[in-house]
């Protein structure tokens, strides 16, 4: 990936508008995708079951976001790592993946 400058504001703009709803697509990929029950879910990631079922209702996480194929691949990786516990994926990652449109 492109390195940029990170900053705080980038990071902010993420975790508050962005990463509820790519959570939200991770859970729900977890359940449907990875044939993970909501407790399943929840455990790995270290959640409440509630939490899990507010993010597949999107009562968490309900904000729009555009997901490009390269998010997609990353939301994909992100899972896979809930699932494996393994993972070279970071936050940076994330973040530049999803800011790249602003």
């Amino acid at each position: 990936m492109t390195k940029h400058t990170c900053t705080l504001m980038h990071c902010d703009t993420l975790v508050r508008t962005h990463l509820p709803s790519m959570r939200a697509e991770m859970v729900t990929r977890l359940i449907q995708r990875q044939g993970l029950t909501q407790s399943d879910a929840a455990r790995k990631m270290g959640v409440t079951r509630a939490a899990v079922s507010q993010y597949m209702s999107r009562k968490r996480g309900g904000g729009e976001v555009q997901i490009t194929s390269e998010l997609d691949a990353i939301i994909d990786r992100w899972a896979m790592a809930v699932v494996t516990g393994e993972s070279d994926l970071n936050l940076c990652d994330i973040c530049q993946c999803a800011m790249k449109k602003f």
